[in-house]
């Protein structure tokens, strides 16, 4: 076997031997993350280079196929490219190199048995078994059951989707859901990376002089925006746009190269036109593939300094000497946000550090990326919360005091993966947020409608509000907080709505079945449900009353003989952790 032209640095090492410790005792698919710039095209190539049968690599672009392709040939071994944009249908040999599209073009070609499947940029890969990654995979099992499926990214997550893979190798859960990939086998953060000085740190400043207020606008799925709308919104504002060159022009000084990523084709443009002519090329989707191979190399051999683009240049493109980041465009997708920065990070000459710049207010933490559920408000931060059931320690957005303290989290569900001897691991159950089942009492996610236990419908909350507004004899409040009172062993319990009306109900601590309800109700969620307590007297609930939740919304039914006016409300239904159509209370 050929000795690698290269040595691998440690994690890249870690990272191979992750792998092959992986599918040496399972077939399940899995996952590498590495940094953009930590060299996936290396560890790659170290994994074809120990194969022993047939391998596939594939992605998305030609240029990451031709990069993937000439790191293996640097071994000095043969492997063949399958790309139309390359102009290279080679299959017959042990290692082939293909871009997904022509693959799936061409199935028939790969009749053989390959016994691994590498896709980079895995984070691509989709669940529609129409997509050409689902047809690739489908064909290669049908010929080979035990296919091994490995995909690498830097960004392991989709908008509106969450994490791509279901489990982590250090014991936590990132999705309940199953995924295409059902295990992350391997990661090394971004922080571990500039801190080692394997990357260029980014410098994130703010755009003090001009900025884009996209606020009005809403994106897609996708988390893009409206090519339209866009140009609508930039036109109305030439003045910012030129503002930003200016002040572009003045900050690249005394940098070596600067990647301008646009919001649209006529945004790109609008922005070279401000930009010196002799030291800007513009590229677009419109750009012919030659014409932008060629700006693209004069733009490596620093012939010009500023390369504007719109959304062609965030995958796929490696020129070390970028050192300032400029962001026009607006995007929701955090996955997109980091591919653009890591466009700066590599390391290069008298590089000391990348200026990042966002001009269009996207706002996103390069080290806590916003997936799986958006940040739920402005202060929120990641917080570590641990689970009562199992002691794993998550990570949640959450919130806390100048003390650091977590005073409240959004965390549902244990992410502690739990690993019984001789069992497939399994998440733990225990829940933080839960909805109960009125028919067995199980907890179940709070958007579960039916019972995860007994399979039983759950009432939606949105029909029994619905319902309750309805009726004559119901009265709905939007619980703005509670208090607490207490007459012996007797606790009351005051829901505070937001305009100022008020619903109590009472709890006999010292009779079993209403101590039940109010643990139930009560003590389960106590300080979020970090602390679930089962009250047995009224001292005991008093004492802890501020870690007590209070609920979105109580229902209540009018109670007493009709047309008596010593009649009282009873309440019957308390909605805590409610997600759906209806306002909550100090809610805009």
């Amino acid at each position: 076997m050929p000795q690698p032209a290269f040595t691998l640095r440690d994690y890249q090492q870690d990272a191979v031997d992750a792998t092959l410790k992986h599918f040496r005792s399972s077939d399940d698919p899995a996952v590498i993350v590495l940094p953009t710039g930590a060299g996936k095209s290396l560890v790659i190539a170290e994994l074809a280079r120990l194969a022993r049968k047939r391998i596939l690599v594939i992605t998305h672009v030609r240029e990451l196929v031709e990069q993937n392709h000439a790191k293996y040939a640097a071994l000095g071994l043969e492997a063949g490219i399958f790309s139309a944009g390359l102009g290279r249908k080679e299959f017959s040999h042990q290692v082939t190199f293909a871009s997904v599209q022509s693959v799936a073009r061409n199935l028939t070609s790969f009749a053989d048995t390959f016994s691994l499947l590498i896709i980079d940029e895995c984070h691509r890969v989709g669940e529609d078994e129409d997509s050409q990654y689902q047809q690739v995979i489908r064909h290669l099992r049908t010929h080979n059951p035990g296919l091994k499926v490995l995909g690498l990214t830097a960004t392991p997550y989709r908008l509106g989707y969450g994490w791509i893979y279901r489990a982590h190798y250090r014991g936590f859960v990132r999705s309940e859901e199953p995924r295409v990939f059902e295990k992350c086998i391997f990661e090394l953060p971004l922080s571990h990376m500039i801190r080692n000085g394997y990357l260029t740190p980014p410098e994130v400043i703010d755009a003090a002089i001009a900025h884009y207020d996209f606020s009005s606008l809403s994106p897609s799925d996708n988390g893009h925006y409206p090519e339209r709308e866009l140009n609508s919104l930039l036109a109305r504002h030439p003045r910012v746009t030129r503002a930003i060159c200016e002040q572009l022009e003045e900050l690249a000084q005394a940098r070596e190269g600067v990647m301008v990523f646009a919001a649209t084709v006529a945004h790109a443009h609008e922005i070279g036109g401000y930009l010196p002519a002799d030291q800007t090329a513009v590229i677009t989707g419109e750009t012919p593939g030659d014409e932008r191979d060629r700006l693209i190399g004069m733009f490596k051999e620093r012939k010009f300094k500023y390369l504007v683009n719109v959304a062609v240049l965030t995958t796929g493109f490696d020129a070390p000497h970028v050192d300032l980041i400029a962001i026009l465009r607006p995007t929701a997708s955090v996955s997109l946000y980091q591919q653009i920065v890591g466009r700066g990070l590599r390391l290069s000459a008298n590089k000391k550090n990348c200026l990042v710049i966002d001009y269009a207010g996207n706002g996103f933490n390069l080290h806590h990326p916003e997936v799986g559920t958006p940040k739920p408000a402005t202060d929120s931060e990641p917080v570590q919360v641990f689970c009562p059931g199992c002691g794993f320690a998550n990570i949640f957005w959450g919130k806390t005091d100048d003390t650091g303290q977590v005073i409240e989290h959004y965390g549902r569900r244990c992410q502690g993966l739990l690993e019984m001897e001789g069992e497939k691991p399994q998440q733990c159950d225990y829940r933080f947020r839960f909805k109960e089942c009125p028919h067995c009492g199980a907890e179940n996610d709070i958007a579960a409608r039916y019972c995860q236990s007994c399979s039983e419908a759950i009432i939606d909350p949105d029909d029994l509000l619905k319902r309750a507004l309805q009726l004559k004899d119901a009265r709905v409040i939007r619980c703005a907080g509670i208090s607490l009172s207490a007459n012996n062993e007797c606790v009351t319990v005051t829901y505070h709505e937001e305009q100022g009306e008020e619903l109590r109900e009472r709890f006999h601590l010292d009779r079993p079945a209403q101590r039940a309800v109010f643990n139930s109700l009560f003590g389960r969620r106590c300080n979020a449900g970090t602390s679930p307590r089962q009250f047995r007297t009224a001292s005991d609930v008093m004492a802890v009353q501020h870690l007590l939740p209070a609920p979105d919304f109580v229902i209540a039914r009018q109670s007493g003989k009709k047309g008596r006016q010593a009649g009282y409300w009873q309440v019957r239904e308390r909605l805590f952790d409610y997600q759906g159509a209806y306002r909550k209370a100090n809610e805009m």
